[in-house]
């Protein structure tokens, strides 16, 4: 075509995408590239002598020379196993309750769901009020001189529970969604085919939602695994650094340490971490891939 119409045509969605991918590279690729050029430095507010390049100096001394990487890294995996194990079971379960008809589905849809909508803060706050040895709720199940939180044998179930109380709704949520997504008429031809309540929920329910269980542990994985916010409020990473996972120990070093260096070498593991992971687990349960037959 004559007058270059055709050519304008050709740039114009990329004319229109190009203040997404601006603010994208600005909020995203940069806040990367910046740790990853800060964890080949050596950063350190209260050694300003010693900053400069280190090369691979930060990374090797997390590998070879700090035990309390692989404690902290050992916790989270514990951590983000044990919460996405307890959360997608006890999710499904509600899901499975609170889609069926009765008198008052409604409420307790709601009273299902409000954990979710409550901040990690408060939530914590909360759960502080019902751990407290003294005027709690524990208090009437032991000791009342016992402080699960300062006990290294209790505290990681305290804080499973805790965690579990905020993110048991999130697989609720998501799941009922992918429930109310499914087609009646499979349940009533199982049903003819005779089929009881176990087999249709393995071969009818399960399969449907597949995609929506693959998608809901990938992201409460990588949200537990970067949880901060819960754990630094009711432990601090303690007792005795029993509780610490990797993005605490990389806010006890790069906030509180003011080794801005070697913290970007710890975000940098955990962002590889992160995606080698998440990949892995998209190619092995094939998510959005048609799984007929």
């Amino acid at each position: 075509m004559a007058g270059g119409r055709p050519r304008a045509l050709r740039w114009a969605p990329y004319l229109l995408i190009s203040p997404t991918v601006l603010l994208i590279a600005v909020f995203l690729v940069y806040p990367i590239g910046s740790v990853l050029y800060y964890s080949l430095q050596h950063y350190n507010l209260t050694k300003p002598w010693a900053n400069g390049f280190a090369g691979l100096a930060n990374f090797r001394e997390m590998l070879f020379e700090d035990p309390l990487f692989w404690t902290s890294l050992g916790f989270t995996a514990k951590w983000v196993v044990a919460e996405i194990g307890l959360q997608l079971v006890l999710g499904l379960a509600l899901a499975l309750i609170v889609n069926e008809s009765f008198i008052g589905r409604g409420l307790a849809r709601a009273m299902v769901f409000s954990p979710w909508a409550v901040s990690g803060v408060l939530t914590t706050g909360i759960w502080i009020l019902l751990y407290n040895p003294t005027t709690g709720i524990v208090r009437y199940l032991g000791a009342p001189e016992a402080a699960v939180l300062g006990n290294p044998d209790t505290v990681f179930g305290a804080l499973v529970l805790t965690e579990l109380w905020r993110g048991v709704p999130f697989f609720a949520i998501l799941l009922l969604a992918g429930l109310q997504g499914i087609p009646g008429e499979l349940y009533e031809a199982a049903a003819v085919d005779g089929a009881g309540r176990t087999r249709r929920f393995l071969h009818v329910t399960l399969p449907h939602l597949r995609d929506a269980i693959v998608l809901a542990t990938l992201l409460r994985s990588v949200w537990e695994f970067n949880n901060v916010d819960l754990i630094y409020t009711l432990t601090g990473g303690g007792p005795a650094q029993v509780t610490t996972t990797l993005p605490l120990y990389v806010a006890q070093r790069a906030i509180d340490s003011k080794d801005f260096g070697y913290g970007s070498a710890l975000t940098t593991a955990g962002f590889v971490i992160l995606l080698f992971c998440s990949l892995l687990y998209l190619r092995l349960s094939r998510f959005g891939a048609d799984h007929k037959g």
